[in-house]
């Protein structure tokens, strides 16, 4: 019992519950990628329904990021971190369970919608359990655990379905989803108080934000060039990363190269260890020089080099396109820091819904940029099939490798503009401690 009455053990306690629903977040959403010649067979899918299919994870956690910050702020991490558990558990349980494309795809959605809930949950969590000093740590562990979660979609999950199937693979991750958010539902509370605890010395009280002042800040935001330019670069970077280990990185290396699966896994699980490194890196290196914009643009400049391996060489050596997928992994750190950006450039009373609005961007990325490479793609078919997967030519991956390429170059050019252009404040209630 010590450990439950104890809030510095509790604390940890619940952010492990938490923390593993986040884990499977991230191994659902970067999932397609190994299972796309299952997917392919099962369902008879062109590359564009296949990648609408795993893009349809992220459009419904694009659009409920913002409304799920209002909805921690109000009703707390424990009920919506596990409603969101049970709902994501249930979704792929019917994604295991599904016999045509629709029921798939709205399944799929389904464990969209209850992952989309859990990060914010978690930060409301700790912003309530842990000092200011330990806030940035947890942050830093919590993006670990998707880098962790990323890892554990290559290769490790190839394995399990190779060995027991997908179906039996999904519904064992469902398994442990509900055993997670029950876990949460135990453990977790708004703060120690709520819980029946002392209070953590240090740990400040977070007062709720009424729904007229994020509407307010929403309107701010919204007429904000800088928060724009920052959602083009979170959209851009974040899309493209997930779009490559998520799904297009391995069917390129099976079509192109011949290999299994498995085998193309391990390039997508060496572009997770860079983006279970890259990020805390990068953050530590820009704020040990105090600057946010020079290191994001440098490294989207390299982010977009090394996306542009594919499209100018077509079949490059594997050690090359190894190399390529970690710096991709690797730099996605870069686009990264636009959420620490538009987090220092409003006040704290609209840090949240300002994140939450870059943030939104990233996910849309992830939605837009799968599809819109599969639609490239089909126009290159083959007419053939390896291992199950629709072969499409060389051609056809270097010019939808492109697409990937070209946003984040796009991204590139507006982190130049951030970096270059005369710093104002466009509205009086912006803060100014992003001036550089």
């Amino acid at each position: 019992m010590n450990l439950l009455s104890d809030p510095t053990n509790r604390r940890w306690l619940a952010w492990g519950a938490l923390a593993t629903v986040f884990l499977l977040v991230n191994l659902h959403r970067l999932s397609t990628g190994v299972l796309s010649e299952q997917l392919t067979v099962d369902f008879e899918t062109t590359a564009a329904q296949l990648g609408t299919l795993h893009a349809s994870f992220f459009l419904i956690y694009a659009v409920i990021q913002i409304p799920t910050g209002v909805l921690a702020d109000r009703v707390g991490p424990r009920y919506v971190g596990t409603a969101g558990g049970v709902v994501l558990s249930v979704g792929a349980i019917g994604f295991a369970l599904s016999s045509s494309y629709l029921t798939a795809f709205l399944s799929r959605a389904l464990i969209g919608l209850g992952s989309g809930v859990i990060f914010v949950s978690i930060l409301r969590f700790c912003a309530n359990w842990y000092r200011a000093d330990e806030f940035a740590t947890m942050t830093g562990l919590t993006a670990s655990v998707a880098g962790l979660g990323a890892i554990l979609a290559t290769t490790p999950l190839a394995v399990a379905v190779g060995t027991v199937g997908w179906r039996s693979t999904i519904l064992g991750l469902a398994a442990v989803g509900l055993g997670a958010a029950g876990a949460v539902y135990i453990l977790a509370r708004s703060s120690p108080a709520d819980a029946g605890l002392e209070p953590i010395d240090g740990v400040p009280e977070q007062p709720s934000i009424s729904l007229t002042e994020t509407w307010q800040n929403l309107r701010l935001l919204a007429k904000d060039r800088v928060q724009w330019l920052l959602s083009i670069v979170f959209f851009a970077g974040n899309g493209a990363l997930l779009t490559l280990l998520g799904l297009w990185g391995i069917p390129y290396l099976v079509v192109v190269y011949g290999v299994d699966t498995t085998t193309a896994s391990y390039y997508t699980l060496l572009g997770s260890v860079g983006m279970l490194v890259g990020p805390p890196v990068i953050g530590w290196v820009s704020d040990r020089i105090a600057r946010r914009r020079l290191p994001m643009a440098i490294g989207l400049g390299c982010f977009a080099i090394a996306l542009s391996v594919i499209p100018v060489f077509g079949q490059p050596p594997l050690y090359l396109v190894a190399v390529s997928y970690f710096c991709c992994g690797l730099l996605a750190g870069a686009a990264m820091l636009s959420l620490s950006i538009v987090k220092e450039r409003y006040p704290a009373s609209a840090s949240g819904v300002a994140t939450a609005t870059v943030n939104t961007a990233g996910f849309v990325g992830a939605t837009v940029l799968p599809a819109v490479m599969g639609l490239a793609l089909d126009q290159y078919q083959t007419g053939e099939t390896i291992d199950g997967t629709v072969a499409y030519t060389e051609f056809g991956y270097r010019i939808a490798f492109g697409i990937l390429a070209g946003a984040v170059a796009i991204a590139f050019l507006c982190s130049l503009w951030l970096l270059f252009a005369e710093q104002r404040t466009d509205t009086p209630t912006v803060a100014t401690a992003d001036a550089e």
